[in-house]
């Protein structure tokens, strides 16, 4: 486990408000080992941290039917223009 690479992570996830997608792309990593730094990682690291991460974590899972249903909007809006 890189403590540091937990810290930078849930440091760049808060201050940037950001999803465990873009934020692992930002690292450089799975979206599932993002995810594991932030949710079992770092709780063992600073729990203070974690309980910040953590309802931005659940934040971000209650919102993401409406971000996907957004994206699908503008794939077929995109889709049906004519040139």
């Amino acid at each position: 486990m890189n403590k540091e690479l937990c810290l930078k992570l849930a440091e760049y996830f808060l201050e940037n408000k950001s999803t465990v997608r873009k934020t692992a792309q930002h690292f450089n990593i799975s979206k599932s080992g993002a995810h594991n730094y932030l949710h079992k990682n770092l709780r063992k690291i600073n729990y203070s941290l974690f309980k910040k991460v953590q309802k931005l974590l659940d934040k971000n899972n209650r919102e993401k039917h409406i971000r996907g249903g957004e994206s699908t909007k503008r794939k077929f809006k995109n889709n049906n223009q004519k040139p």
